[in-house]
């Protein structure tokens, strides 16, 4: 029986924003997926003025969000949300395919500021990070849970798959601020990137993982035990080696990246996935949701003669005439 030639060429040298680049490296049984963000997570973030170190926090959930998100193999949304006792007490991405994205976190804002250079864990405190998966009105919600307890969102990304999936995974996140010179200065924009490796052989033998600890077993029971396998053990050591400027360089197209780590044992790219920011809000629908309420909390809503509605996404506000949101109770009145 004849095999089907896949061909082979140099990694491509022009770099694209916004983009989620899937991936497989046969050898090594693995398979994964890069994401490159620019004016996207730009002006995400942009719209908050968040302080930087919310900002970063909010773009490391995008980037899992986007990671994960990509994934969906039908037409859906994929939720990751984070609730906390922390300065950042709320983190909320919404995917919704094929690739639109919009954000938002609620914090302390002197909580916040009283903490210097803090980590992700400092941020976010102890709490848990759902990440929900919907199919639309007709079917069911799928929602995993893991608890943080002090760790990054990398490491949350970790014990996720280990205890909801039991997918060996690696996942890099990285955010930083880009400055470039301008007409009046400085001029600064957000940038994001990802990479995420999962071990997927076919052999069931090579599939097993080590159980997870019951939490009730006698004093003295040894933990379960499995060897990771050679191929996944060099593969984790790879993706160890990726540097956040890798991530994030403009210059520095995703498949020379792949081709930098992978060359050895050679790695196929898939057709990339563009992603953009995109609110799902808009005048008529926050209308309509406003002549929902009882026309007594429309009243209390009412200031200098409006009603003021910003969305938490996007920023965006909208004004209305309260005359102009009379519900279908004030009519029958």
């Amino acid at each position: 029986m004849s095999q089907i030639s896949i061909p082979s060429r140099a990694p491509g040298e022009i770099p694209h924003d916004d983009t989620v680049v899937p991936f497989e490296v046969a050898a090594l049984d693995v398979r994964g997926r890069t994401v490159r963000l620019g004016p996207m997570v730009d002006e995400i973030l942009s719209r908050h003025a968040y302080p930087t170190a919310v900002s970063r926090l909010l773009g490391e959930a995008i980037v899992l969000t986007v990671l994960l998100g990509s994934s969906l193999k039908f037409e859906g949304r994929f939720i990751l949300q984070t609730q906390t006792d922390g300065p950042v007490r709320m983190l909320v991405v919404d995917w919704r395919s094929p690739g639109k994205v919009r954000a938002y976190a609620q914090f302390d804002a002197d909580a916040v500021a009283a903490l210097t250079s803090p980590t992700d864990g400092d941020l976010l405190g102890r709490g848990h990070l759902a990440m929900t998966i919907d199919q639309g009105a007709d079917m069911n919600r799928y929602q995993g849970l893991v608890a943080l307890g002090g760790g990054t969102l990398e490491e949350a990304a970790h014990e996720y798959f280990l205890r909801s999936e039991q997918i060996p995974t690696r996942v890099r996140l990285a955010v930083a601020e880009e400055f470039s010179a301008a007409a009046g200065g400085a001029q600064r924009r957000w940038r994001a990137g990802g990479l995420m490796l999962q071990f997927l052989p076919k052999s069931q033998e090579r599939q097993r993982v080590a159980d997870l600890h019951p939490g009730d077993a006698p004093e003295g029971t040894a933990p379960h035990e499995v060897a990771e396998d050679d191929a996944w053990v060099e593969g984790q050591a790879l993706v160890a080696t990726v540097e956040d400027v890798e991530l994030l360089d403009p210059a520095l197209s995703t498949e020379r990246l792949l081709f930098r780590l992978f060359h050895e044992h050679g790695v196929r790219v898939f057709r990339a996935v563009d992603v953009e920011a995109q609110c799902s809000c808009s005048r008529e629908r926050v209308e309509t949701i406003l002549k929902s309420f009882p026309a007594e909390e429309r009243a209390a809503m009412v200031e200098n003669g409006r009603i003021g509605v910003t969305c938490e996404f996007c920023n965006t506000r909208y004004a209305f005439d309260p005359a102009s949101v009379v519900g279908p109770e004030d009519a029958e009145g």
